[in-house]
């Protein structure tokens, strides 16, 4: 803790250090008020459960755990009330940045504190740890909470059925619980509907999800918009795509808006359907409704209207996706620049690659052997179609970015270049061949050497490289 002061009033009050700690933003300057203040214990004014509590809770917001868990030791020094809310402030704290077993190590330390977990702590730490997806450990410590005496609730057995919905081989165990849920006395709630429909749609059982949905209805359990997106995107995956659009105008038909997700993924099942031209048109929709698009919205435009040959519709919705201020990613420009080149539309992909270039997007690890395909494509596509300068200029533009060309780039470049006259292009580019260990065919031996015999401009670099006598 920093070790500076500041000034106090005569009569220090515990309110008055709440209000500045809460409006102090820096939580270094927080820091040194709070420190400040236990300097004044000498003139009667001693830190609280609240200033403590509001000092760990900033703490924790700025990932300072260790300073937050030395401050519950300082607590217990000065005999003050540790509640169970300031230990869980920090389990959900580890639980945010991915430190469950952080958050379990925490939780057991109340006791050492002389406060007792009660049901919310057993529940907060459990729904942690299956977020996390620590399930085995997650399970283990559902043993042991009943173990301790604490009896299930509707939310326990909820976080216990996610837990066994992530694993196909678990799923049905979570359909056991959650029929035997009623006849211990808990009735599924709409969360309980939700999960577990989540969870059999995510595993291609979309049968018994609509026995679910439909028994849930019956119950007079109304679907919330996660159930109904959950059914829907399993629907879309399933090619059932009449039933997802029925279920989406039933929805919409009761008065629940749809979502991002749920739009998404109708206009994922219409592209895989080849009905990319209506995806748009959900798109309009959707966006005249008020919601706006996301990346994954615009991602499974471009990819269905490119794959259905609609490139210039797919290149008006990366347009609109830059105008809402979403930046494309290499994939996208690569899918727009395929179907440029599948059309023979070259000097529009070369375009593309300079847009890209100029808005340093680079690909991922992920991309990169695709982008060094579509690099390649264009600068074929461009020079057999007579546009070899810029070929070239696209040509030293990889070279300079470590893009590998391939050996057909390379022949294709130095048969054009050679065709012309150009020389200088045509050395060059057998020079980068031999350094990244391409070696060159018979005609291009050929057609190199007689081209420089033609013009007398055989350099001797040129003829030891040839293997000629100089």
């Amino acid at each position: 803790m920093a070790s500076k002061t500041i000034r106090w009033s005569k009569r220090i009050t515990t309110s008055q250090v709440v209000k500045l700690l809460r409006a102090e933003r820096d939580i270094q300057k927080a820091i040194l008020i709070f420190d400040s203040a236990t300097s004044e214990y000498s003139n009667g004014f001693r830190h609280d459960d609240k200033t403590f509590g509001l000092m760990i809770s900033r703490l924790v917001t700025a990932n300072q755990f260790k300073s937050a868990e030395e401050l519950i030791c300082k607590m217990k020094e000065e005999n003050c009330n540790i509640s169970e809310d300031i230990f869980l402030s920090i389990c959900r704290g580890y639980g945010r940045v991915h430190r469950p077993l952080e958050s379990m190590r925490v939780f057991h330390k109340m006791k050492e504190f002389n406060c007792h977990p009660t049901l919310k702590s057993f529940i907060t730490v459990l729904d942690i740890l299956v977020e996390e997806n620590q399930l085995k450990v997650a399970l283990k410590f559902y043993r042991y909470m009943r173990e301790s005496g604490i009896s299930p609730t509707v939310t326990s057995f909820n976080i216990l059925i996610k837990a066994l919905c992530k694993n196909i081989g678990t799923l049905d165990s979570a359909l056991k619980i959650f029929h035997e849920m009623s006849t211990k006395g808990y009735d599924p709630d709409v969360y309980t509907y939700g999960t577990l429909i989540n969870g059999l749609c995510k595993f291609g059982k979309i049968a018994d999800a609509k026995l679910l949905f439909e028994e849930m209805e019956r119950k007079g359990c109304s679907p919330s918009i996660f159930t109904y997106t959950s059914l829907i995107t399993g629907l879309c995956k399933s090619e059932n795509l009449n039933n997802a659009i029925q279920l989406f105008e039933q929805m919409v038909g009761k008065g629940i808006e749809p979502n991002v997700f749920t739009y998404s993924s109708l206009m994922d099942g219409l592209c895989k359907s080849k009905q990319s031209s209506q995806a748009v048109n959900l798109l309009n929709f959707m966006i005249r409704k008020g919601q706006n698009p996301n990346m994954i919205t615009y991602s499974t435009l471009i990819n269905g209207l490119c794959k259905e040959g609609k490139v210039e519709e797919a290149s008006e919705i990366l347009d609109r996706m830059k105008l809402q201020g979403l930046k494309p990613d290499a994939g996208l420009y690569g899918k727009i620049i395929n179907g440029l080149c599948s059309k023979e539309r070259f000097v529009e992909a070369a375009n593309f690659l300079d847009e890209m270039a100029l808005g340093k997007i680079s690909p991922n690890r992920l991309t990169w052997s695709l982008h060094v395909r579509t690099c390649n494509a264009v600068i074929e596509g461009l020079t057999i179609h007579g546009d070899s300068n810029l070929a070239f200029r696209h040509y030293l533009s990889m070279q300079s970015k470590g893009i590998s060309v391939t050996y057909n780039c390379f022949s294709v470049l130095m048969k054009s270049f050679c065709n012309q006259g150009d020389l200088q292009k045509a050395g060059r580019i057998f020079e980068d061949m031999m350094v990244d260990g391409c070696v060159p065919d018979e005609e291009i031996w050929g057609l190199l050497v007689t081209k420089f015999v033609e013009r007398g401009e055989l350099s001797d670099d040129i003829q030891s490289l040839l293997g000629l006598n100089v």
